[in-house]
């Protein structure tokens, strides 16, 4: 797990030796660009992935370490704290949510016997509940619908005014694909929110359903089942729950066969299903089989940390105007261990070398004269990979 640090430091290096060599940049910013050091992004990225942060997972010591040392280094260019009370944190408060298989069983149903199931934990399904609850039942309608979509600006809705209230939703990953006839549709090849598995869990919550689950395929998704399986197989994290806050009793994932197989005894074709989900005509579709079982997980409440610093703008007009800078500092922690027993996601490249260039920026930004007109905003933010909560 290496090899990544290697790689990003390399390309770091390299990229700044190009732009410095570069003619086609105004006298401004090559006067800038000059102040990057290659060598100083380098050894930010070394230390972040370093196997002492333990794959820096939020709420862990290894994360704690990695804020408290870009607050150091922000701290240090003489940039001001733009956290909470005078400092450079933001508090992310959390919970931690651990499916716990051995006190749980899903599957799909009719009539009170199963369909398909009882699902296999992590070889068939990932999930996890973003009520956080110790427990709980599931018992609802399965419908099928789409990509889960809602885009006014694309003219496109897949629920169709549907009450999916309630029910389990199964939907694709990734956006409505682009056509001949609409190169440009969800930004052709380009991803878009609407294709983030954030996106349909937040979308299926906001319109009532009981569970969400996603259809698993490499090329939707733009990487394999154990991807799914190591990411959803540990503590999901939430951002915890106000008073009577929707949230989704299920959130998973299932695999492309499971995904066929049901829909073969629901007596429907999933390949001539998502061709019709390519289509703005698409109306959901009841599989007339529901989505039952108990689920039980373990909860911790933790906390997370932003680490924010400001540099103020020179100009008195434009000062309350910002620019906003953000890499992620967390990463997966300790998981499965590769071939070589090595049981630590170093997270060089996601996202250590975006946090080691973020202090750069910052470092040459604090020695830039004369100071730029707006303010700047440089946020290192938590929790990117439990789901875009830092940001939130």
């Amino acid at each position: 797990m290496k090899r990544t640090l290697f790689l990003s430091i390399a390309v770091a290096a390299l990229s700044i030796a190009a732009a410095k060599q570069s003619s086609d940049m105004p006298a401004g910013v090559q006067q800038a660009m000059k102040l990057f050091r290659a060598d100083a992004i380098a050894a930010h990225d070394k230390f972040l992935s370093s196997d002492l942060l333990e794959g820096r997972a939020p709420g862990t010591p290894g994360d704690q370490i990695a804020e408290e040392y870009i607050a150091t280094e922000l701290q240090s260019y003489g940039l001001k704290p733009g956290g909470e009370k005078g400092t450079y944190f933001q508090t992310v408060p959390l919970t931690g949510v651990t499916f716990d298989a051995s006190k749980s069983s899903v599957a799909f149903t009719r009539n009170g016997t199963n369909v398909i199931g009882p699902l296999k934990h992590l070889d068939e399904f990932v999930g996890s509940d973003q009520e956080q609850q110790p427990a709980g039942t599931l018992d609802s309608d399965v419908i099928f619908v789409g990509h889960g979509v809602v885009a006014p600006e694309y003219r496109w809705d897949d629920y169709k005014g549907v009450d999916v209230r309630g029910k389990t939703l199964i939907m694709l990953v990734d956006d409505p694909p682009a056509s001949a006839s609409e190169p440009d549709l969800f930004k052709g090849k380009t991803r878009t929110y609407y294709g983030r598995w954030t996106y349909k869990y937040e979308t299926g919550t906001a319109k009532g359903a009981q569970a969400v689950i996603l259809i698993h395929t490499d090329d939707a998704a733009g990487y394999g089942w154990p991807v799914v399986r190591n990411s959803w197989g540990r503590e999901s994290s939430y951002m915890r729950l106000k008073s009577g806050e929707p949230a989704l009793r299920f959130a998973g994932w299932i695999t492309e066969k499971v995904a066929n197989d049901l829909f073969r005894a629901a007596g429907q074709d999933l390949a001539a299903l998502t061709t019709a989900a390519a289509s703005r005509d698409f109306h959901p579709v009841p599989l007339n089989v529901k989505f039952t079982g108990t689920i039980a997980s373990t909860l911790r409440k933790f906390e997370t940390r932003n680490v924010i610093a400001r540099l103020d703008g020179s100009d008195p007009q434009l000062r309350d105007q910002a620019i906003l800078y953000s890499a992620h500092h967390d990463h997966l922690g300790i998981g499965t261990p590769d071939a070589t027993g090595d049981r630590i996601y170093n997270g060089a490249i996601d996202n250590a070398s975006g946090s080691a260039l973020l202090l750069e920026m910052a470092r040459v930004w604090a020695n830039t004269t004369p100071a730029p007109k707006r303010s700047i905003i440089f946020n290192s933010v938590a929790a990117e990979e439990q789901g875009l909560l830092g940001s939130e």
